[in-house]
């Protein structure tokens, strides 16, 4: 690796990578190689204290490899990286298998020792998640990460786990849990009143759903921080009140009178009320009930759209959020599309609400930029899939970029996200505070789960584990 590749990658990635990396490298004012070596990065302005650990994570890609290639163009030639493994095989839809290379650059610094143990790691691809389960159960792959509640719970009844060759195992992490939600486009006119996007979460009944779809193993999510120390609680502080002040004319007066908390419906009188709070939003909006269907007070037209997904899991939170809808009188369709056709029209804004999830670290920073900024919303390819564009939250999303310490950065992104919870972009959908994983018992793995939760990269395979699951007789059609 040399500085004309580290340069090199800086400039590609800048001009023709994702819209996530103009938005990562804003501040990078110039880039310079002084030495084989050595990269100096100026920054537009000393504020970003996060920028020189973002520059240290680039991923630096091969000058000579690409010389004569086009970066932006489809190809299944594996290209050359600068990472711990190599892709050794592929075949497109079906699996691609990595080598660990042995001359990797970085097997010998601190912080990978321990990692990177597997000398080969295949990942195999399904079409259909019951099918790959049922691959599993066969032997076809050692691992899965489980991320279907109903699975969890009901689906590995079969010989291998009773026999304990396989194991079903939770590993808890303290990382945000981000969100994940129902996404209004406010790029459409329905979606652009905010009583609009409030009334529709209270159609959405979570604790239904929790009970008779997930087996009760989720909690509601409220914050786009939950789980963590970043999320709002409560009324402002004083400190979060010294951030929101001078903006409070351009934000949603209950930032500072109430705590944000997603609708609840425990029995039935709660959901009745529920739908009666949607009503009267929908009117002070000017939808009124004619015909038993909701239509614009103005135009006559129905209150109808689509909710675009790319996997059928999707439909059994869907149609029952659907059904409820009916009873407001409002239509909305779920389509399932395939995954590149669902890419495209995400990629281009086109949809009305889509399932989305926007992680979060516990350092947040850069990446705030391209899910909520302005200048993300009209950026194909970008995060920002609401459409937001708000000036007080472009203001929000900078502080929390340019906060001086740990303190600042927590009552900066606090304060961020009461602007975001109140200004209804989404229906908060549900979180698990830990990782369900099903393996066939050949694994070692560290007795302490780190922060961020279970890294598989420093897993092993045990070799007393593996010897004993072909000992018991673990074949291709075990089940």
């Amino acid at each position: 690796i040399t500085a004309d590749d580290v340069l090199f990658s800086f400039q590609t990635l800048k001009a023709k990578g994702s819209p996530f990396y103009r938005f990562y490298y804003a501040n990078v004012a110039k880039a310079e190689k002084l030495g084989e070596r050595q990269v100096k990065f100026t920054f537009g302005s000393g504020e970003n204290r996060e920028l020189p650990l973002i520059m240290g994570q680039m991923p630096v890609l091969s000058l000579n490899y690409w010389r004569d290639r086009e970066f932006d163009a489809t190809t299944l030639e594996p290209p050359v990286g600068s990472g711990p493994y190599r892709i050794e095989r592929f075949e497109p839809g079906r699996f691609v298998v990595y080598r660990r290379d042995g001359n990797y650059w970085g097997k010998d610094l601190p912080i990978n020792r321990g990692l990177y143990n597997f000398e080969r790691v295949r990942y195999d691809y399904y079409r259909d998640v019951t099918v790959a389960l049922e691959a599993f159960k066969a032997g076809a792959y050692d691992l899965r990460v489980e991320n279907v509640a109903k699975q969890w719970v009901t689906g590995y009844d079969f010989p291998a786990l009773a026999r304990g060759l396989v194991k079903k195992e939770t590993f808890p992490n303290q990382m945000p849990s981000g969100m994940q939600g129902f996404v209004f486009n406010l790029r459409r006119p329905l979606f652009q009143d905010p009583k609009v996007r409030q009334a529709l979460a209270y159609a959405f009944d979570f604790e239904w759903s929790n009970r008779n779809l997930f087996h009760g193993q989720y909690v509601r999510t409220r914050s786009y921080f939950d789980n963590s120390e970043l999320a709002a609680r409560g009324l402002p502080s004083p400190e979060e009140l010294a951030v929101l002040e001078p903006l409070r004319k351009e934000l949603p007066p209950e930032v500072f009178t109430t705590e944000y908390q997603p609708p609840v419906a425990n029995d039935d009188a709660q959901l009745r009320a529920n739908f009666q709070k949607a009503l009267q939003l929908l009117r002070d909006a000017g939808w009124i009930f004619r015909d038993r269907k909701l239509v614009n007070a103005k135009t006559g037209e129905p209150f109808r759209f689509e909710l675009l997904i790319d996997d059928p899991t999707w439909e059994r939170i869907g149609l029952p959020f659907a059904r409820n809808l009916e009873r407001l009188g409002i239509e909305m369709s779920v389509r399932t599309v395939d995954s590149a056709q669902y890419e495209n029209r995400v990629r281009d804004f086109d949809f009305d609400m889509v399932v989305n999830v926007w992680g979060q670290s516990l350092s947040p920073g850069n990446e705030q930029r391209e899910f909520w900024s302005s200048a993300a919303a009209d950026q194909p390819g970008s995060r920002n899939l609401a459409g937001l564009k708000n000036p007080a939250i472009d203001r929000l999303v900078d502080q929390v970029i340019a906060a001086p310490d740990r303190a600042s950065l927590v009552t900066r992104t606090r304060a961020l996200d009461r602007a975001l919870q109140w200004n209804f972009l989404v229906i908060p959908h549900f979180h698990i505070p830990y990782t369900r994983i099903a393996l066939w018992d050949k694994f070692g793995y560290p007795s302490v789960t780190p922060l961020q939760g279970v890294q598989l990269n420093a897993w092993w395979i045990d070799p007393d584990k593996d010897a004993a699951l072909a000992g018991r007789g673990r074949t291709s059609g075990e089940r």
